[in-house]
């Protein structure tokens, strides 16, 4: 049996797994294991685990993810989503639409803090959806703007899953961080603007806010919001400038986060920190089993050839690169339907990232654009993960059925936004190029 037939068989294997309900973790390490010793011998094989398993645990880069999400963990203990959501209510909640557009923008900047998209989507279901429906709004255009706002958290840095991709391709986390700060916040703008077209369509879907607020209520409001706000930007301009790497800047995220959840709660008491350092590490422990798993399964796909079979067809596809770009966003987005974001990266790059990389795309833009993608299939059902959180924080406010009916908009505007980003790469290479 040649190599390649092995390493289509793996594959095979791989998808049947994940179809049955396999844990990814569990498929991606027992193929790429067994496949590796299928193809180079046991003894080879298990000196292959435990070299990946050593380079993934004490790799520099991934201390980065920890921090991060020990961030967004110390961002939801101190509160700071209920502040954005006061702030951006009291300043647009007389919109029609108004209080769906607030959710959004104080998803936006909340998940800048957090990093998570399932943390913002439950945060913001929490907080906006019983207003939202006590004033009236639609079930399904509320609780589908909140699934599709958590999605903001992963483009604004800091991005765990900006990160997972940096170590799967060997790029630039500094670069791909900040490179996603223009696109999340004209995805912001984007999804604002469905909103208000969609309620400007259909106006009884979003009746307008009766409630005024004077200009001292609304400065006080922001006066709530501004410790994050000096968060992301100290973040953000840190990584610019070069003044720390991204795992500093996550060391000091964490720092100002949890400074402020002690401030906000007059102690440790009300933050629960050894709660939240334990739900960090199995966050953390699950991120680096599925990486560790994913690079066993790169390392079977690469020796076995099959990804240089796949990316040496499509590479030899006689058709304009926007045709690839448009192949390789629908196995993202069909995928995207099955399984979470990081296994997804997993699997897939080691194929798409070569091909992408031969036809003369930028990584740092690539990886915006697939991190978009794969937040895309995050809403998107059967699976659509973000609307399975939506639903089961809302207390029984809202069926699954109601998130998914009210979604089609959103997931266009999220097209609308790949299609953008196609067109206009400096959108997010402006910011990398000049750091």
């Amino acid at each position: 049996m040649s190599n390649l037939v092995i390493g289509a068989l793996g594959t095979a294997s791989l998808f049947i797994g994940i179809l049955l309900g396999i844990n990814v973790m569990v498929v991606l390490g027992l193929v790429g294991g067994l496949g590796l010793a299928a193809l180079v011998g046991m003894n080879a094989a298990t000196s292959l685990l435990s070299t990946v398993f050593f380079e993934t645990t004490h790799s520099f880069h991934f201390s980065v993810i920890p921090l991060f999400l020990l961030m967004g963990f110390f961002a939801m203990r101190a509160g700071l989503g209920e502040d954005l959501f006061e702030a951006t209510t009291k300043w647009l909640g007389r919109l029609r639409g108004g209080l769906a557009i607030s959710t959004t923008m104080g998803a936006a900047a909340f998940g800048a803090a957090s990093g998570s998209s399932v943390g913002t989507a439950t945060v913001f279901t929490k907080l906006a959806l019983p207003e939202m429906l006590a004033r009236g709004y639609d079930r399904s255009l509320a609780s589908a703007s909140i699934a599709i706002a958590g999605t903001l958290a992963v483009m604004i840095p800091p991005s765990a899953l900006v990160v997972v991709y940096g170590i799967l391709t060997d790029s630039s986390i500094g670069a791909l961080l900040v490179a996603g700060f223009i696109p999340g916040i004209v995805f912001a703008l984007i999804l604002c603007l469905t909103i208000w077209l969609v309620v400007l369509r259909r106006p009884d879907l979003a009746p307008v806010d009766t409630q005024t607020y004077s200009l001292r209520e609304k400065l006080a409001s922001l006066r709530l919001a501004g410790p994050l706000i000096l968060v992301i930007v100290c973040i953000v301009s840190g990584l610019y400038v070069g003044v720390f790497t991204p795992t500093e800047a996550g060391a000091v995220g964490a720092f100002l986060t949890f400074s402020l959840a002690v401030v906000r709660h007059r102690g440790l008491r009300g933050i629960r920190l050894r709660e939240t350092l334990l739900e960090t590490i199995r966050t953390s422990a699950m991120i680096f089993a599925i990486l560790i798993s994913a690079l066993l399964f790169s390392k079977f796909l690469a020796l076995s050839g099959v990804a240089n079979a796949v990316g040496g067809f499509l590479t030899g596809l006689d058709v304009p690169p926007w045709v690839i770009v448009v192949l390789v966003s629908l196995i993202y987005l069909s995928l995207g339907m099955m399984m979470d974001a990081p296994a997804l990266l997993a699997i897939t790059l080691p194929i798409t990232h070569p091909v992408m990389m031969d036809l003369g795309f930028d990584p740092v833009w690539f990886g915006i654009f697939v991190v978009l993608l794969v937040e895309i299939g995050a809403v998107t059902p059967p699976v659509g993960i973000n609307c399975f959180v939506v639903q089961a924080a809302s207390g029984g406010r809202v069926r699954l059925e109601d998130v998914f009916k009210g979604l089609l908009p959103f997931v266009l505007a999220g097209f609308a936004m790949l299609v953008l980003l196609y067109l206009v790469p400096q959108i997010a290479l402006f910011l990398p190029s000049r750091m």
